[in-house]
């Protein structure tokens, strides 16, 4: 279901569950505890998280949806498995380590929702990216809402949520999706060069960036105080 090497300080997470990398209890089980393993790592700064398969993800499960919707209470059951989902990318955005997404296929629904909470997005020119839950009567869940409309601004996260639009990663890296956008076959290269160029920064400077940028739904003072104290904390 999941890969795992370690290059230099570079933790490389590759989601390898045949076809489409789609999101159940079981997946969840297993992306919590490679976190858990990485809480347990100092010398780690950076996590990519790529995948073997030609889709990056394609999110919820449909047949964790058929087992949940075929019981007496079917919401219930997929209410806490959204919310699972909801604490998993929780923890992932707030990870000391820099979060690098390399998407390389089509990251749909809750798997768009993963690649959101990553730190920085690298996507190849044609992967096809969107949260087209409307389709399906849903709605991105697990922060889609509310991740998109911070990232790209409110009017580019309705436009592709109330239209179910799918974007490619070329006119997402135009919209703010993504950092960068580059030809399919330069997809690998490219993203290993952007997590050897963040593992050569100082670890502690990163993770107090992190932190910093955590704040900025803050009124402004209480941004800057957290760079204080930070910026105190890296003098010592």
């Amino acid at each position: 279901m999941f890969k795992v090497q370690t290059r230099g300080l570079i933790l490389e997470l590759t989601m390898a569950r045949a076809p489409v990398n789609a999101v159940n209890r079981e997946w969840i089980d297993g992306f919590e505890a490679i976190l858990d393993d990485l809480a347990r790592q100092r010398d780690i700064s950076v996590l990519l998280i790529r995948s073997s398969q030609r889709i990056f993800s394609a999110g919820a499960d449909l047949k964790l949806m058929r087992d949940c919707f075929a019981t007496e209470d079917g919401p219930g059951r997929m209410i806490e498995t959204v919310r699972r989902m909801q604490r998993l990318f929780d923890r992932i955005e707030a990870l000391p380590q820099v979060v690098v997404a390399e998407i390389g296929g089509a990251a749909h629904g809750g798997g768009f929702e993963l690649a959101l909470a990553c730190d920085l997005r690298v996507a190849a020119e044609s992967a096809p990216l969107g949260l087209p839950e409307a389709r399906l009567g849903l709605l991105p869940g697990a922060g889609g809402t509310q991740r998109l409309s911070r990232l790209a601004g409110p009017g580019v996260a309705r436009r592709l949520i109330l239209m179910a639009e799918v974007i490619t990663g070329a006119q997402a890296r135009d919209l703010g999706l993504v950092q960068w956008a580059v030809p399919d076959d330069q997809l690998t290269a490219f993203a290993n060069s952007v997590a050897d160029r963040i593992a050569a920064l100082s670890p502690a400077a990163l993770a107090a960036c992190k932190h910093c940028f955590s704040a900025i739904d803050a009124p402004i003072g209480s941004g800057m105080l957290i760079e204080l104290l930070e910026t105190h904390k890296l003098f010592n």
